[in-house]
């Protein structure tokens, strides 16, 4: 019985595990295609095939698609698709295991915009903790993109910490998505239809490419992208509704890992040290800062990618 405790308690942490991989793998799949395709096709590829995934698997358990609330939906895609935009941009021109790194600044931003709330309201006492550890996440950005900007790579740099302000944003509209009782599943099929139109909009501003130019390699993985990111989704949001915040959140860097080790062995990226140890010092800020923030913000679905 003891047995099955425990195993039941490890559960939410597996998804997570189950759904940092799953986007790590999405991840090698954007830098790939993103030879052939530009950023904004990716995306609307993405949402297409995430509204479908989704469509089928809300209707499979029963659940309806009819919205309370469609312009927290509408604040939250745009929001979440201009880090997603930044993201696939910078997994393009960066590292993968940069690019993911500078994503994952987004726990440290969710403590930062805590922390500036309090610090404007006048309760920035005893927040010395909180902020020492948006500095010591700052401290590991410098050590992170100092090697990447001796390649002339600081644009993309700059737009990866970005990505992580943006999913920061997403991930507390999500929060506030979850207190108004959306269901999860809803709330990722929503993101994936807004990816998909704001996706689509971005393409009458950019070129396209035709499908005669396209590798196959590269067209082979539109399909997958859009499935791993709803599985993800899916796992991460399961993993936040069944297990403790803390414990969960803590799993999510296990993404960094695999896109680490997709990065080296896939892509051949070369990182200096000081950029591995930028890394490190953003996973230990990310996890202080999650583990400060627990009791400022409550259990809610996964953050957004």
């Amino acid at each position: 019985m003891s047995e099955r405790a425990g195993a039941g308690s490890s559960a939410p942490a597996l998804w997570m595990v189950l759904g940092a991989f799953l986007f790590a793998t999405m991840a090698v799949g954007i830098k790939t295609a993103s030879i052939s395709f530009g950023t904004f096709e990716l995306i609307f590829y993405r949402g297409v095939v995430g509204v479908v995934f989704m469509a089928v698997m809300v209707r499979a358990r029963g659940a309806s698609l009819r919205t309370p609330v469609p312009m927290m939906h509408l604040t939250r895609s745009v929001i979440g698709v201009m880090s997603l935009g930044s993201w696939f941009y910078a997994i393009a021109h960066l590292p993968l295991a940069t690019a993911m790194t500078l994503n994952y600044m987004s726990g440290v931003w969710v403590a930062a915009f805590i922390l500036g709330g309090a610090l404007l309201y006048g309760q920035g006492q005893g927040q010395g903790p909180l902020m020492g550890t948006v500095l010591l996440g700052f401290a590991g950005v410098v050590m992170t993109l100092r090697p990447t900007i001796d390649h002339d790579q600081l644009f993309a740099g700059v737009v990866g910490l970005l990505s992580g302000i943006g999913a920061a944003l997403a991930y507390m509209q999500v929060t506030a998505l979850g207190k108004v009782g959306e269901p999860e599943e809803r709330t990722v099929f929503y993101f994936a239809v807004g990816t998909m139109v704001l996706g689509g909009a971005g393409l009458v501003f950019s070129p396209v490419t035709p499908w005669d130019q396209v590798r196959w390699q590269d067209a082979a993985w539109v399909v997958p992208i859009g499935v791993l990111a709803s599985l993800g989704q899916w796992c991460m949001t399961r993993a936040y509704r069944k297990g403790a915040t803390l414990v969960v959140a803590s799993m999510q860097y296990s993404g960094i890992v695999f896109a680490s080790g997709y990065s080296l062995l896939l892509f051949g990226d070369h990182i200096a040290p000081m950029g591995w140890a930028g890394i490190a010092v953003i996973v230990v800020s990310g996890l202080l800062a999650t583990l400060l923030r627990s009791r400022a913000i409550p259990n809610t679905p996964a953050e957004e990618h």
